[in-house]
């Protein structure tokens, strides 16, 4: 915050604090006529007295003033100044932190020695994991892990880099990049919508079959060597099967027809310098449990 404002906060809370104080004193008595006792309202025949507050009240609000003006030097809230105790938010996150992470992370480690395929079946792990995949991982993935447009679904049993415990540890540890390349400017209108009708035909679907058989050319020379000859994909490339209906990024005619123009790059961000080993591990064994 620059000068400017700082001083302008101060200020601020300055004239506030001096104005309530003087609104409370200014209030406590009054020196008023007979005649002049009540508001002058009259509500169902009851006439409101116009008198000082209670003391019990009126000492109520000086506490309070007396508390903001303590708070104030004690602690941040002046513009710039730091208070008298020095105390920050950030601080306090960190010390809390480093509290949590000093009273679990020896369980924590007692999990990491054990296999991913036994800690998964454990209720305390798979609740551990869901809180650390709701705040890492929900955001890309959903909630209940389904997945949506551009995210995979880790609840079923379609793996685009492996399924296994190591594949989904190694995916957290070292993040995936994904590169589908546009064919566009290569292939041309004709040409993508050709291969467009074979890649169709891998999931059965009704197709113009003269294209369709072009297409399958076109596969061959330009697809099959990041998603296999029979379409059925490969974990090595991350390349996806294209013959089982399950679509990162839809499988509409149009929809296919984009991909192979404009293509595709998917990015899963790597937690190594995010996550400790033992939260990636728990992590990893709640992925597993969601597709077992």
């Amino acid at each position: 915050m620059t000068s400017f404002w700082s001083w302008w906060v101060i200020l601020l809370t300055v004239i506030t604090l001096v104005g309530l104080w003087w609104i409370l004193f200014a209030n406590r008595k009054r020196d008023v006529g007979e005649n002049q006792r009540t508001t002058g309202h009259v509500y169902d025949g009851i006439e409101e007295y116009d008198n000082p507050l209670p003391a019990w009240w009126f000492y109520l609000f000086v506490i309070t003033l007396v508390w903001a003006i303590g708070y104030l030097i004690m602690y941040p809230g002046m513009g710039n100044y730091k208070g008298l105790l020095g105390w920050t938010q950030v601080e306090q996150h960190q010390a809390e932190v480093a509290e949590a992470e000093a009273r679990y992370s020896e369980m924590r480690s007692r999990y990491l020695a054990q296999p991913i395929e036994e800690i998964a079946q454990d209720p305390a792990v798979r609740r551990m994991g869901a809180r650390m995949f709701g705040n890492e991982c929900a955001q890309c993935h959903g909630a209940d892990g389904k997945g949506r447009y551009g995210f995979p679904n880790l609840t079923d049993d379609d793996w685009l880099w492996g399924g296994s415990p190591e594949a989904i540890k190694a995916t957290l540890i070292n993040g995936r990049q994904a590169a589908m390349p546009a064919w566009g400017q290569i292939l041309g209108d004709s040409g993508i919508a050709q291969a467009t009708e074979y890649v169709l035909s891998l999931n059965g679907r009704s197709v113009d079959e003269a294209q369709a058989a072009k297409g399958k050319e076109i596969f061959a020379s330009y697809c099959a060597a990041c998603h296999g000859p029979d379409g059925k994909g490969n974990k090595a490339f991350g390349a996806p099967n294209l013959t089982n209906g399950i679509w990162l990024y839809g499988g509409t005619r149009e929809q296919i027809a984009h991909s192979l123009r404009a293509g595709r790059n998917g990015v899963m961000p790597a937690f190594s310098d995010t996550l400790t080993e033992d939260k990636i591990h728990i992590i990893a064994a709640y992925v597993y449990s969601l597709s077992h």
